[in-house]
């Protein structure tokens, strides 16, 4: 975040303390984790300022704002990573994979951007499941859900494989792609057993169903599914510690997680920062939160989307570059 930011940075074990307490006073507030787990940011909702940081839920009411004009997109220009220079980093990936090191790796990079709009009037455009705006720092407009707890009952929703709708047949083709069947099981499988470290009586109750995503370029399908399980009674007291055992996610880091983790910090060669951490809002009673993709930073006055996709024994490496660049958009519809 920038000098300016009028919120302290926690550490994870400050991060665990205060939303255990808070959560256990029903006091609702807003967080922000990065993708290693070990820093970020629980503000108590009525001490939020709209200046800085503003976010808005599919269950959450949008912080207030003053009301601007909504310019259309009239530029958005890549400079995506080349393929010479993504190839060595999509080998290495495979290597440890043949090596038996990991089933799937999260391989994400870096693209510059350049448009027209700000941040700001990117985040006031753009419809997102998550949408969140912090000044002169980043933005995140995610489609996809991390857990949602309502009462006993915690759901996770990991999103794996994605297509361009406008493919003859695109729905049955990614529904029937032998890699992404494979990606999308193995994903499925880690955060059963993730939610199975915190919760009893997981299942999977919905399997690989698919939902369309508007952007400004194209329409996207995504493939995801739903796993839910039971927690125990004072969960609340323990909020914080639970959703840091579940950490990082595991759709946008692979299995098993230890190892992968070590092989995307060697691979990637770049820092990811809140890129694929997680946000979210707990209202006194439910959270609600989301894995932070879709991800804009601002750095240096030069905007940076960062993307990526699941790398598998099974994956090519034309497809696997054509996706990191497809993934780079905003849900400006």
């Amino acid at each position: 975040m920038t000098e300016s930011f009028p919120y302290p940075c926690l550490s994870k074990q400050q991060l665990i303390g205060q939303m255990n307490l808070l959560a256990s006073t029903h006091t609702p507030f807003f967080f922000l984790i990065d993708y290693k787990a070990e820093n970020g940011y629980a503000i108590q909702l009525n001490e939020m300022d709209a200046n800085y940081i503003q976010f808005q839920f599919e269950d959450a009411p949008p912080m207030p704002a003053e009301e601007k004009p909504e310019p259309p997109i009239r530029q958005w220009d890549l400079q995506p990573l080349s393929l010479k220079d993504y190839q060595p980093k999509f080998d290495y990936v495979q290597k440890q994979i043949h090596a038996g090191n990991s089933f799937l790796v999260n391989l994400t990079q870096p693209t510059k951007v350049q448009t027209n709009l700000s941040l700001y009037e990117l985040y006031s455009k753009s419809r997102a499941r998550y949408k969140v705006w912090v000044k002169d720092s980043m933005l995140v407009l995610s489609p996809e859900t991390f857990v949602r707890i309502e009462g006993q009952s915690i759901s996770s929703f990991p999103m794996k494989g994605t297509i361009d709708a406008a493919i003859p047949d695109a729905e049955e083709v990614i529904l029937n792609d032998p890699k992404e069947m494979a990606e999308h099981a193995t994903i499925v499988d880690l955060i059963r057993n993730d939610l199975s470290l915190v919760a009893d009586h997981v299942e999977v109750k919905r399997f690989r169903y698919v939902e369309k995503i508007k952007t400004n370029k194209q329409d996207l399908l995504q493939v995801s599914s739903e796993i839910t399980g039971l927690l125990p009674a004072d969960y609340l007291q323990r909020l914080g510690t639970i959703l840091f055992e579940l950490l990082p996610a595991g759709s946008i880091s692979g299995a098993p997680k230890a190892k992968t983790l070590e092989i995307i910090q060697q691979a990637e060669g770049y820092d990811r920062g809140y890129y694929t951490g997680i946000c979210g809002h707990f209202d006194g009673e439910n959270l609600n939160s989301g894995v932070m993709i879709r991800f804009l930073e601002q750095v240096n006055g030069q905007l940076v989307f960062k993307s990526g996709g699941g790398i598998t024994a099974q994956s090519e490496l034309i497809k696997e570059y054509e996706e990191l660049i497809q993934k780079v958009y905003v849900p400006v519809y």
